[in-house]
């Protein structure tokens, strides 16, 4: 009877340590949406030297990567978790369904270990396309470094071809970045754990209106909305 006691006792000890685990992996995933919403707003606080608003509202979603690490020197590797927002038919943005970027890097400044990563997408077979498994930039779709500051909206007609328009961060300069090469995929477990929906699917997230979603989900999207319709009405 002891031997069965002390037995229930070490697994549920052992239970209880896994749901531990696994709430504070998705409090780390929740603060990863507060921590793309600050890097939007910091970066919108400013349009002269932000993304262009024209931009987002014509794009069909935004990938907001945080503190995406590099490892090696000048040839190396980049790995980061973000988060992935859509806008739908009405252009209305979306939950955020989280992501991950890894692959080959060339080109970091010396001394910079890591970098906020912005990737704005203009087409929605483009999102269609990343969704149906992983998807490699440059490869997959055409991927350019975007205009900056209200002066690159013309530069949007230049380079119509690209699919995707790239901008990076890191010592305070927010700049347009070629991300050739990178692979980007939905991260399936953040999902879950976020969402508390096992075998959730990213397009869920993207079409459900009624999935109950972080707080942080809806400041994110507010943050968006705000910037996207700033001159919309000038």
């Amino acid at each position: 009877m002891k031997k069965l006691l002390l037995a229930g006792l070490i697994i549920g000890c052992m239970l209880a340590g896994t749901a531990s685990l696994a709430g504070a992996a998705g409090g780390r995933d929740t603060a990863k949406i507060d921590i793309a919403g600050d890097v939007v707003k910091e970066i919108t606080s400013i349009p002269e030297k932000g993304i262009p608003p024209v931009l987002l509202r014509n794009a069909s979603g935004i990938a907001i990567i945080p503190d995406v690490i590099k490892a090696g020197f000048i040839l190396g590797g980049r790995y980061g978790t973000g988060v992935l927002l859509v806008r739908d038919k009405d252009g209305r943005w979306s939950n955020p369904s989280f992501i991950t970027i890894t692959g080959g890097s060339i080109g970091w400044q010396v001394g910079v270990e890591s970098m906020d990563i912005i990737l704005v997408f203009k087409n929605e077979s483009t999102i269609r396309h990343m969704l149906s498994g992983k998807f490699t930039i440059g490869a997959d779709a055409g991927v350019a470094a975007g205009p900056v500051g209200r002066r690159g909206e013309a530069a949007t007609d230049i380079q119509l071809k690209s699919e995707i328009f790239s901008y990076s961060r890191s010592r305070g300069l927010f700049v347009g970045l070629s991300l050739e090469g990178a692979a980007l995929m939905i991260d399936e477990s953040a999902n879950e754990k976020v969402y508390g929906k096992e075998g959730i699917v990213a397009r869920d997230i993207f079409e459900n209106k009624d999935l109950k979603a972080p707080e942080s989900a809806e400041r994110l999207r507010k943050i968006l909305t705000d910037y996207t319709d700033r001159d919309a009405e000038k």
